[in-house]
């Protein structure tokens, strides 16, 4: 059996004395904030079983930047940043800052005028956009990326999944799936958008590795707009017929369904996109989408909270993800036959 913890371990590991965990412990004061939180940290890393105090946290604000409301993963991620807000202790506060559009300039101004302790971003890598990350930074501010990371920005940390392998599990599915090998399209918002590039890279080396008699057609950048996407879309099918299978590895879904539902090509592709929405789950029930990558909101939105939490030295508030755990969250695959029932938004 392991031995118990004592208030004595606490005091030796922190560099205090007995009687001063003591008063940290049981709330008797005359112990410095700064001295309170080594104590309590300690106390926490060794497992002591006792209930600690929480009157030494400071309120946490922070702000949770998204941009494109109309988009279903940000309609997904707001919603599950509400709901999460109901379970945090009181001394952590939610901000949700939602920007009508992504453009650098939109985003910087936005991490720049921030008042909150924290900010939880999805942004893309641009000068301005990390300028502005360095400038928060600069004023001890932390900055945790979801959706899609910049790792070389001054961010503590990102919450989401690996993108890469989306990308090459996509490749997997497609290569399964298809009637024949043959060419693919690519949709994507844009090139410069670490998720997009990163799932293009990464079905592109599936291929090259494992599907060599599949190639990628094209590569289109939409912008994640149904008008313009389907336009696009339907131009190359005009000139490609043989396409057998389209990966949207962005948001408009239903511009590469209305594509598809053109018949244009010689036969219909196999199709396989991201994120399960209603938009998509009808899709996939109709037999037009063939498999729905999901990146889980929700475990994003924990996990990117955590991540505040442990910056700040808070106890988990009760979450399901371990506060250290800083993996790549892991997707979920969707297809006909295991559609869960969709939230309104």
């Amino acid at each position: 059996m392991p031995r118990k913890i004592t208030l004595k371990d606490v005091a030796e590991r922190a560099g205090v004395g007995s009687a001063t965990v003591d008063r940290v412990i049981n709330e008797r004061g005359n112990v410095s904030k700064e001295i309170s939180r080594r104590v309590l940290r300690v106390a926490r890393e060794l497992g002591l079983k006792r209930m600690l105090p929480g009157h030494y946290r400071r309120t946490i604000r922070i702000e949770v930047i998204l941009a494109r409301p109309e988009l279903p993963l940000i309609a997904r991620m707001r919603h599950e940043f509400q709901r999460l807000t109901a379970t945090l202790d009181s001394s952590i506060l939610i901000h949700r800052t939602i920007l009508k559009d992504e453009k650098a300039k939109t985003i910087a101004e936005a991490l720049r005028k921030t008042t909150c302790d924290a900010v939880i971003v999805y942004m893309r890598a641009d000068p301005m956009i990390q300028e502005a990350v360095a400038a928060l930074h600069a004023r001890d501010i932390p900055v945790v990326t979801l959706i899609s990371d910049v790792p070389k920005s001054d961010r503590i940390a990102y919450a989401g999944p690996d993108h890469y392998m989306s990308g090459r599990t996509a490749g997997y599915f497609i290569a399964s799936m298809a009637s024949a090998p043959g060419p693919i399209a690519i949709l994507c918002n844009m090139r410069g958008l670490q998720s997009h590039d990163d799932r293009i890279r990464g079905i592109s080396a599936f291929l090259k590795e494992k599907a060599k008699d599949f190639s990628i057609r094209a590569i289109i950048e939409g912008g994640d707009d149904r008008d313009r996407s389907e336009t696009l879309l339907r131009r190359l099918f005009r000139e490609n017929r043989d396409i057998v299978a389209v990966y949207n590895v962005g948001a408009a879904n239903l511009a590469v369904a209305a594509a598809i539902r053109a018949d244009i090509l010689d036969a219909r592709p196999v199709f396989v996109g991201h994120e399960l929405t209603q938009f998509s789950a009808g899709l996939l029930a109709e037999g037009i989408m063939s498999l729905a990558i999901d990146q889980c909101p929700e475990l994003q939105a924990r996990l990117a909270v955590n991540h505040i939490l442990r910056h700040f030295d808070f106890a988990d508030m009760g979450q399901d993800i371990d506060l250290y755990d800083t993996k790549p969250l892991q997707v979920v695959l969707y297809g006909p036959e295991n559609l869960p029932e969709i939230p309104q938004f």
